[in-house]
């Protein structure tokens, strides 16, 4: 018997890259690619338009178009959120209604960034949001990003709108989950990769993780550790894995998970500016990074070792 919450979305939850062509253009071919492997070493959910989406530089349109090239890929396999959230409410309420025609099974909601909105307006904005369709919503609180946190008391009265569910919970403050936690039906999913182990034990449900484009197996394995009872093996996991987590976030996290996807073969084209693509410094430290975990969905070729190149890791073998 799990000791873990119920969890809305699944526990497992990759925040999904979006593959661009050399040239810049969206490669639907490569999403419903790399959609469907994702889906295969284990998720049980893909954020699709999120931070790590780039989702700032792509267009209405392509965000649209995503949605629905992964629903008509994964669907019934897996549920697909769509980020929506942006720091104009009724761009993000049109958002909304897009992804939920596109076909997607839940939204996932930023707090309004840069425009710093007192909690009164992130109430509004986050309730109009939700108002917008049938959907269930998460709130992505991440106040380092956004310049303003959700706070506890906005949180709760969130939780009382019977579409807001979860909470993406980049926050870094484990005793202010852990009082929501014990006052509110808020399944809290961790987007912090380090504390996804500490928020579980609070009382957390899952993970919506960038690492788990190359360790979605170890990741979860982590996660079911845990819900099994098996402490001490969660823990080991989780200790084995700091070295993909810390890797991944040497610099923006989408770079960096682009990266080790192109080296094994996957899916995932440049980066759109004003981001830039990994430099060969940047690539070999990755490399360093995840030649020490095991357990990855990812392998290196041991014959291309120099140029920093992994294979992907078949259903059953081990990295």
């Amino acid at each position: 018997m799990s000791v873990l919450p119920p969890a809305p979305f699944g526990r497992m939850i990759t925040a999904m890259i979006t593959p661009f062509g050399a040239d810049g253009a969206l490669d639907e071919s490569g999403a419903a690619a790399l959609a469907a492997h994702l889906v295969d070493v284990g998720n049980e959910a893909l954020v699709v338009n999120g931070t790590t989406g780039e989702s700032p530089t792509t267009s209405d349109a392509e965000k649209a178009r995503l949605v629905r090239v992964v629903v008509e890929t994964v669907g019934g396999r897996a549920r697909v959120l769509a980020g929506v959230g942006t720091n104009d409410t009724a761009h993000s309420v049109e958002l909304a209604r897009a992804a939920a025609a596109a076909g997607a099974d839940g939204l996932l909601v930023v707090a309004p960034y840069y425009s710093r909105p007192p909690q009164a307006g992130l109430v509004r904005h986050f309730s109009l949001v939700a108002d917008a369709t049938d959907l269930p919503v998460m709130i992505y609180d991440i106040p380092v990003r956004t310049g303003v946190p959700v706070e506890s008391e906005t949180l709760l009265r969130l939780a009382e709108h019977p579409r807001i569910v979860a909470v993406k919970d980049a926050k870094g403050d484990l005793a202010a989950s852990s009082r929501i936690l014990a006052r509110s039906d808020l399944a809290y999913y961790s987007g912090i990769e380090e504390l996804t182990l500490p928020l579980l034990a609070i009382g957390g449900c899952g993970v919506v993780s960038v690492a788990s484009h190359v360790a979605t197996r170890a990741i979860r394995a982590m996660i079911e550790s845990f819900a099994a009872g098996d402490a001490a093996r969660a823990r080991a996991l989780h200790d084995a894995l700091l070295p993909a987590f810390e890797g991944i976030f040497r610099t923006q996290g989408v770079i960096l998970a682009k990266a080790a996807l192109a080296a094994a073969g996957l899916p995932a084209g440049p980066v759109r500016p004003p981001l830039v693509d990994a430099t060969a410094a940047e690539i070999a430290r990755l490399h360093a990074d995840l030649a020490t975990v095991p357990g990855l969905d990812v392998a290196l070729k041991p014959e291309s070792s120099h140029g920093h190149r992994f294979a992907v890791v078949a259903a059953g073998e081990s990295a």
